[in-house]
């Protein structure tokens, strides 16, 4: 459809002035968000443990895949990012890669073992296209200085977890106690939902994510949009090689980083010195996320391993499926202590006592210590044959979701507020690129925490992983109290933004 016949009915003021604490946008955007979601968590909290019973991998092995695989996944958002900012816009791109990730999870649906690197590939790709730009859309529902941007985001970020929620206790379910087939099956079907009600409310966006290219002849810009999609196809079979074989994933993280540093450093010097100065407090705050990511995410990687072998299967004397918990107990206390914690930061506002950006940064780093050293506590509630206890494992994900909550939702806030408007896309791809270097670091540093030895005992097992996480909370800690450390000087180049 062509993108100025979409944008005449309603105008960018008309939807940055609206009533209220969310535009009406925010809700068609935060269901298919919703959708999306649910495919990606639900897909993601099952690959490690099917890569393990299916395709018989080492928790090793598992673990170096499964980082490469979020390595990948996150790393295209920075390439999605730029091709919608540049050719597509928003639109487009999230079209695009909802019907790449339809296809991926179809393919390994109807054949799991066979298809499943191919799949995850066109998923990869979908993703890319898919995540950076539905953010930035969000971003671009709000003037440049409305302060509701950061409760706009917080909604928008329940409905990621709800989405995840929902597709991390269905798959599971479906995957361990059904079929993996459906698994795949279930990821596909929502997906679909969500791409056929963004179709039905896209209209409701106005100019906001269509193609920067409207002042081209339409057939040049139809060529530079095939050769888009073009190359993302061609793509197919290189990612298909990086992700069956985990050298060629160090290759491509060791090229991606720079060449993306490189660029942005080019873009930088188009700007005045305000908006660089804001560029390089982003870029900093990034650099700390992927150690952040890189701590967190093992939730899809060595946690969900240690889950399935070391947890008892009850909670409070109900039966329970511990990968169940380990895939949704986040989003869960996400959507319910995500609105209080909005609620604390508005009061704390008004006392003039909020923290800033920054030191939230830092908080979050000091509770992801804390939620480390209780995952690491784990070895202290064992019993002899190394089986620990469900219920410290779900207090150890509460804390993690405090942790998460002073980061991420205002990372991804802070993000469109410090990047220039034609560098949202690319902006909010960077932030994602940083997440898939945690992914890659997440996935090498579950395979150092594995025993080599196959035959070990599970408490074995419990001591090696268990070892690790306190290593984890360390690192938390350091970064935690140096961000905290430097804060009046990233504050200082922020320029004003909060």
């Amino acid at each position: 459809m062509n993108d100025s016949t979409e944008s005449k009915d309603l105008t960018l003021e008309q939807i940055h002035n609206f009533k209220g604490a969310y535009p009406k946008q925010l809700w068609s955007l935060f269901m298919v968000e919703m959708w999306e979601r649910f495919c990606f968590y639900g897909m993601r909290g099952v690959l490690a443990i099917f890569m393990v019973d299916q395709l018989l991998l080492s928790d090793k092995d598992s673990n170096l895949k499964y980082g490469a695989i979020q390595a990948f996944v996150y790393a295209f958002t920075f390439i999605g990012g730029i091709f919608a900012d540049k050719i597509l816009g928003f639109k487009k791109s999230l079209t695009f890669g909802a019907i790449m990730m339809i296809l991926g999870n179809l393919l390994i649906a109807a054949n799991p073992h066979d298809f499943f690197y191919f799949g995850i590939a066109l998923t990869i790709i979908g993703t890319g296209f898919f995540k950076p730009n539905i953010s930035s859309m969000v971003g671009s529902l709000y003037a440049e200085d409305d302060p509701r941007r950061d409760a706009g985001f917080g909604l928008f970020y329940s409905g990621i977890n709800v989405g995840a929620l929902l597709g991390g206790i269905v798959c599971v379910w479906l995957g361990k106690g059904h079929s993996w087939n459906l698994a795949f099956l279930a990821a596909a079907v929502v997906m679909v939902i969500g791409l056929l009600m963004f179709l039905f409310v896209k209209k409701q966006m106005g100019p906001i994510g269509d193609s920067p290219l409207l002042h081209l002849a339409p057939s040049k810009k139809l060529w530079r949009e095939i050769a888009v999609y073009a190359g993302a196809l061609v793509s197919i079979p290189l990612i298909f090689i990086m992700i069956s074989n985990t050298q060629y994933t160090d290759i491509f993280m060791a090229v991606i980083g720079p060449l993306a540093l490189i660029y942005f450093f080019i873009q930088l010097t188009k700007y005045d010195l305000k908006a660089k100065k804001q560029l390089i407090a982003a870029l900093i705050l990034i650099f700390f996320s992927i150690l952040f990511f890189a701590i967190f995410e093992q939730a899809g990687g060595s946690l969900a391993l240690f889950a399935n072998s070391n947890l008892k299967h009850d909670i409070l004397s109900v039966p329970l499926d511990p990968n169940m918990v380990n895939n949704s107990a986040n989003s869960l206390f996400v959507i319910v202590f995500a609105p209080l914690l909005g609620i604390l930061w508005v009061a704390m506002a008004k006392k003039k006592i909020e923290p800033n950006t920054v030191i939230k940064f830092g908080l979050g780093f000091l509770v992801l210590a804390l939620a480390y050293y209780i995952f690491y506590s784990l070895r202290f509630f064992a019993d002899a044959q190394g089986m620990t206890s469900l219920e410290i494992f779900a207090i150890a994900y509460f804390v993690v979701t405090l942790s998460e909550l002073c980061l991420s939702p205002i990372g991804l806030s802070m993000i469109t507020k410090l990047s220039p408007k034609n560098l949202a896309g690319m902006m909010m791809g960077l932030w994602f690129l940083a997440s898939a270097y945690g992914q890659y670091l997440a996935g090498l540093i579950g395979a150092s925490m594995s025993t080599t030895d196959e035959s070990a005992s599970l408490t074995t097992k419990l001591l090696s992983y268990t070892d690790g996480y306190l290593q984890l909370a360390f690192y938390a800690l350091g970064a935690g109290v140096l961000l905290i450390l430097v804060s009046p000087f990233i504050k200082k180049l922020m320029q004003g933004v909060k």
